[in-house]
C-alpha cells in the first residue's frame, strides 16, 4: 500500500518546522517566448510555493504552460523564452537570474529534472551506464572506480531488470519504458532536494508506472524530497499529490488539496479534465458475437534478440492470437512484454524465427514482390509518438498523400480531393493542409497520422500506444474519432497499450503479454472483471486513480 501524504502530516512523520520552510517559491512569475518580432505568454502571473516532502501536481492540457513553467524553474527554457516577469526561490536564494555555472552547479545536485521524451534525453553513442556514471562524478558522488558499481545499483533501485547487463547497452537497445527509468534513476542519483518530474510515467505501463511513483514516494519520505509532477493524467495526480495547481492559458484555474480539487472542483474547466480522466461520456463496449472466419491470425510467433556481449532476449514467445473484422483486440502488458514486437511481426515489419502470421487465409510470410506490396495497402500503422513520426519538412497535404503517390492512386487533383476528404473525417479544418507538424498540437498531429493511416482503405489499423503523449481531453477525442472511423468504415484494430483504463473503453477483446508470452485473453469485460491470471489482477490494481477515495489526510493506492 501506497501512503501519500498531505502536508499537515509531514509534522507526524518527524518533519520539523524549519524542515518545513518552502523549498521552492515561485512569485508572479511570467515567461514568454519571442520569435519573429513578436511575443507570445506562456506563464502569465503564476505562483506557487512547495514545502520539504512535499508532491505538487501541475496539471492541464497541452499549452497550458506547464512545461514552460518547470523550464523557468530550473532555468532551462528554450530558443526565444524568457523571464520577463516574477522571481523564483530555492532552498531561500533567488535563482532566476543564475549564471550559467552556477546552474550547472545547482542543476543535477540540488535540483534533478525527468524530462518527458527519453528518445531525445538520451545520448545515442554513450552506453546506459557511462551517461549515469557521468552525473555521478560530475557532481562529486563517486569516482571513476566507483561509478560503474553505483549506476548498476540506481538501475536496479528504478525497476529495470538484469541491471548488470542494461549498464553496457545503448539507449537504442532499450524500450521507450526503459528509458524512462533510465532517466528517473539519473535525475535521483544525487539525492536532490527538488525533483521536477515533467510526464515521468507517460511511456510506462500501470506497474512499472506504479514502481516509478512508489520510488519517488519513498524518496521524499526518506529524504524529504520535494517534487514538482507535472501530468496529463490525472489518476497520477489523484493517488500522488499533495496538492494539484491546475493550469489553463499560462494561468491558475484552480489549486487545492488533492482531495478539494478531484471531489469538489470549483471551475468548469477542472470537471472538464476530470470528465475526460474518468471517462464520463464514454460508454463501455459491449460483448459482440465473434465472426466465423478470422481477419488475422498468428499461431506459434516466436523472436529473439541478440544484446550486448552475445546475450539473447526472447521478446516473443508462443504467442498466438486472432482479430475479427471490425474487432478491437487490444495488447496490454509491461514495457517489454514483446506487445510492439508482435505488432511489429503482424505488419510484416519483423520477421519471425518461427511461426505464421494468416491474413485473410494467405500466409504473409510467403509474399514478394508485387502481392507483398499489394497486401502492405491493407494494414497500415499509427505509432506512439506524433513528434517523431511526422515529416517536419512536409505540409500537412503531402503527408497525407504520400502513401496515395507512393501507390500510384489518383491523379494529383484526386489526391488533393482525397486528403480533404480525410482531413475532413478526422475533424481538422481543410486550412490545415497548408501547415507544417510544428504548427499544431499533439492531438492534431496524432489526427494526421490517422488520416494519413487511413488515406488507402486498409483492413487492418495497428495502434501502438496512439494516445500516451496525449493530453486527457485530447486522449478522449481521438478514442471517440477511432470509434466513429471504425463504425463507419469497418475496419480492424490491433491496439497496443499499457493504459488499461483506455484499453476498457476501446476494445472488444484483450490479449495480457508478460515476457513474451500471452498469459491470459478473452472479452475485455470479462477480463476486467473477472481476472483469471495472478498478473492481470496485478495490471488491474496499478491503475492509477482508479479508486478516487480519499481521506482528510491521507490516500492509498
Amino acid at each position: 500500500m501506497v501512503v501519500v501524504r498531505s502536508p499537515d502530516a509531514a509534522a507526524a512523520n518527524g518533519i520539523t518546522a524549519a524542515a518545513r520552510a518552502p523549498v521552492l517559491q515561485v512569485d508572479h512569475l511570467r515567461v514568454e517566448y519571442r520569435t519573429g518580432g513578436e511575443s507570445t505568454t506562456a506563464v502569465d502571473d503564476v505562483s506557487l510555493t512547495i514545502h520539504a516532502g512535499e508532491t505538487v501536481a501541475l496539471v492541464g492540457e497541452s499549452g497550458s504552460g506547464k512545461s514552460s513553467l518547470a523550464h523557468a524553474v530550473i532555468g532551462l527554457l528554450s530558443g526565444g523564452g524568457a523571464v520577463t516577469a516574477g522571481t523564483v526561490t530555492f532552498g531561500g536564494r533567488r535563482i532566476d537570474r543564475l549564471s550559467p555555472r552556477a546552474w550547472r552547479r545547482l542543476r543535477g545536485a540540488q535540483i534533478g529534472l525527468v524530462p518527458q521524451d527519453p528518445v531525445v534525453s538520451l545520448n545515442p553513442v554513450l552506453r546506459i551506464g557511462d551517461q549515469i556514471a557521468e552525473t555521478l562524478r560530475i557532481h562529486g558522488r563517486a569516482d571513476r572506480r566507483t561509478a560503474w558499481d553505483e549506476a548498476v545499483r540506481i538501475l536496479a533501485e528504478a525497476g529495470i531488470d538484469r541491471p548488470g547487463l542494461r549498464v553496457r547497452q545503448f539507449p537504442q537497445d532499450l524500450s521507450g519504458g526503459q528509458c524512462q527509468r533510465v532517466l528517473i534513476g539519473i535525475a535521483l542519483a544525487c539525492r536532490p532536494r527538488l525533483v521536477i518530474a515533467d510526464e515521468p510515467t507517460s511511456a510506462l505501463d500501470v506497474t512499472v508506472q506504479r514502481r516509478i511513483l512508489d520510488h519517488l514516494s519513498g524518496r521524499t519520505t526518506e529524504y524529504g524530497t520535494s517534487v514538482l509532477l507535472i501530468t496529463h493524467d490525472l489518476g497520477v495526480a489523484a493517488d500522488r499529490a499533495d496538492r494539484i495547481v491546475v493550469l489553463r492559458h499560462g494561468r491558475i484555474v484552480e489549486a487545492g488539496t488533492a482531495a478539494e480539487v478531484l471531489t469538489e472542483p470549483r471551475d468548469d474547466y477542472t470537471r472538464r479534465l476530470l470528465d475526460a480522466a474518468w471517462g464520463a461520456h464514454r460508454p463501455r463496449r459491449s460483448v459482440r458475437e465473434r465472426a466465423g472466419t478470422p481477419l488475422l491470425s498468428a499461431r506459434g510467433l516466436h523472436k529473439t534478440f541478440r544484446v550486448a556481449r552475445g546475450n539473447t532476449i526472447a521478446a516473443v514467445d508462443d504467442v498466438s492470437l486472432t482479430i475479427d473484422r471490425g474487432e478491437t483486440l487490444a495488447v496490454v502488458g509491461e514495457s517489454g512484454s514483446g506487445k510492439s514486437t508482435t505488432a511489429r511481426i503482424v505488419a510484416r515489419l519483423e520477421a519471425p524465427d518461427r511461426g505464421t502470421v494468416e491474413f485473410g487465409g494467405i500466409d504473409i510470410g510467403a509474399l514478394r514482390g508485387a502481392r507483398l506490396r499489394a497486401w502492405r495497402r491493407r494494414v497500415q500503422i499509427v505509432y506512439q509518438n506524433p513528434y517523431a513520426s511526422l515529416n517536419p519538412k512536409l505540409t500537412v497535404e503531402r503527408i497525407i498523400a504520400e502513401p496515395l503517390q507512393a501507390f500510384g492512386v489518383g491523379t494529383r487533383t484526386t489526391r488533393q480531393d482525397r486528403v480533404a476528404g480525410l482531413l475532413d473525417r478526422v475533424a481538422l479544418p481543410g486550412s490545415f493542409a497548408r501547415r507544417r507538424p510544428a504548427e499544431l498540437s499533439g492531438g492534431q498531429r496524432q489526427r494526421v497520422a490517422i488520416a494519413r493511416a487511413l488515406a488507402l482503405r486498409p483492413d487492418l489499423v495497428v495502434l501502438d500506444e496512439p494516445v500516451s503523449a496525449l493530453d486527457v481531453s485530447v486522449q478522449e477525442q481521438i478514442l471517440e474519432l477511432l470509434g466513429e472511423l471504425q463504425s463507419e468504415l469497418g475496419l480492424s484494430y490491433l491496439f497496443i497499450s499499457h493504459d488499461l483504463a483506455v484499453v476498457r473503453d476501446i476494445s472488444d477483446r484483450v490479449a495480457v503479454m508478460r515476457a513474451g508470452r500471452i498469459v491470459e485473453t478473452g472479452p475485455t469485460i470479462e477480463v476486467f472483471e473477472a481476472p483469471e491470471h495472478d498478473y492481470t489482477r496485478e495490471l488491474l490494481l496499478a491503475i492509477p486513480g482508479a479508486g478516487r477515495r480519499y481521506g482528510p489526510t491521507e490516500r492509498t493506492a
